[in-house]
């Protein structure tokens, strides 16, 4: 086997169990915070993402950059994270459904503050092997990310088929995927770190030379609009859920497959990552980052539209179709935006610049959003009410959908972004 093909299989592998360790718990956990009383505080639970998204993965890139090569700080950050959500699962089983919002709110964010990070990281560790073994990331990466999208189809239906959607076991299945991925990452490739004493100043030693891409007036721009878009990310991962699950207060509708196996039909979105991610490299030649960008924007509409448009019966046609939407709306915004940062940034500062994405992505724009959803979400649908609220549900994803709407046409209209054909 040449060096090539054995760099992308362990890329492969890494990606595979990056994802597997968040789709164990990310859709399901809604609903088992519905399940225990906690239903009107689970955008908290998913603001925490965005909280600790604002100064991890950047705190943890500069650390890369400059002292821990990435792949040992991945493996390290890995074996934290997975501690922390047993911890989870342990309160959950030993504390029943009369758990406490704040133990549990507490276990939870230590063990997001370093799994985010992560994030970041596996995609310089990727970045840097591909360029070891003369392979050009905006090429070969997106086939190699898809498998990030098949671990994480493959945990959430693992959780289903294991019956943990209700349950805090799903917290105790992820733990042991970290595990793993952190054994796996320790054996990863080399990543050099920059020790040079030729440092002059506290924004090179702090590794924060990143932030220098707020100069260029274009990449400012793309950075507010990631903050925008953020806002969207992580909405349906939080509410999707609780909200098929909801009609099975509804008896036309209690025993349809989508409320039965609502991790199931919301995999189909993951599914639909797995074709759009080999769409990237020849959308982005063909189109550039701005109309693909753009594109994502418009899918994110499309996606919460049909979300209150459809029901798990007659409708649950808008419902497949969102989940394919899904596809594009994530990736084009998420992959696309990554590669063109790594393209942007300087070689010296690429791990920061990730953190840097992400913190404005999934921290500055996440925490927004899922704040700002659980206000929403709380003003239209009354979560700790066992009755029908279709109607209610439906108002919150026409809010959503309207946002999503107004910050495409403001993307359209400021940002400035000439595109040659390559």
């Amino acid at each position: 086997m040449t060096d090539n093909k054995q760099m992308k299989l362990r890329l492969v592998a890494m990606n595979f169990l990056q994802f597997a360790i968040w789709g164990a718990y990310l859709i399901s956990m809604g609903t088992y915070l519905f399940t225990v009383g906690l239903g009107d505080k689970i955008g908290y639970f998913y603001a925490v993402q965005g909280v600790v998204s604002l100064f991890m993965p950047a705190l943890m890139g500069i650390v890369a950059d400059r002292w821990i090569p990435a792949q040992k700080l991945l493996a390290l950050c890995h074996v934290v994270s997975a501690l922390c959500r047993a911890a989870v699962g342990y309160y959950g089983w030993t504390g029943g459904d009369s758990v406490s919002f704040t133990s549990l709110h507490l276990c939870y964010t230590l063990g997001i503050a370093f799994y985010m990070p992560t994030l970041a990281l596996s995609n310089s560790v990727a970045y840097t092997a591909l360029e070891k073994v003369k392979l050009e990331p905006v090429a070969v990466f997106p086939s190699i990310r898809i498998w990030g999208t098949v671990g994480f189809i493959c945990s959430m239906l693992a959780t289903d088929l294991l019956g943990f959607q209700t349950s805090y076991m799903q917290f105790f299945l992820s733990a042991a995927l970290g595990l793993v991925a952190a054994v796996y990452a320790y054996m990863l490739p080399d990543c050099p770190v920059n020790r040079s004493k030729k440092t002059t100043s506290w924004v090179d030693a702090l590794g924060l030379r990143a932030f220098t891409l707020f100069k260029q007036r274009k990449m400012a721009l793309f950075l507010v609009f990631c903050v925008l878009m953020g806002v969207s990310l992580q909405i349906t991962n939080g509410y999707a859920n609780p909200f098929i699950s909801s009609f099975a207060s509804i008896p036309e509708y209690a025993d349809t497959f989508g409320v039965q196996h609502a991790n199931m039909l919301i995999s189909l979105s993951q599914l639909s990552e797995t074709g759009c991610i080999l769409l990237i490299p020849f959308a982005l030649k063909r189109w550039g980052i701005k109309r693909v960008m753009l594109i994502a924007m418009l899918a994110w509409t499309l996606r919460f539209s049909l979300f209150g448009w459809g029901n798990p019966g007659d409708g649950v046609w808008m419902f497949v179709l969102s989940m394919l939407v899904y596809g594009v709306a994530f990736d084009f915004f998420n992959i696309a935006g990554s590669l063109y940062v790594n393209e942007e940034a300087e070689p010296a500062v690429r791990s920061s610049a990730q953190g840097l994405f992400m913190l404005m992505t999934n921290g500055i724009g996440a925490t927004a959003g899922t704040l700002c959803a659980q206000w929403v979400v709380n003003r239209f649908v009354d979560m700790k009410s066992t009755l029908p609220q279709v109607e209610g549900w439906s108002q919150a994803w026409f809010v959503f959908a309207g946002y999503a709407l107004v910050v495409a046409i403001l993307f359209a209209v400021f940002f400035p972004y000439n595109h040659q054909k390559k």
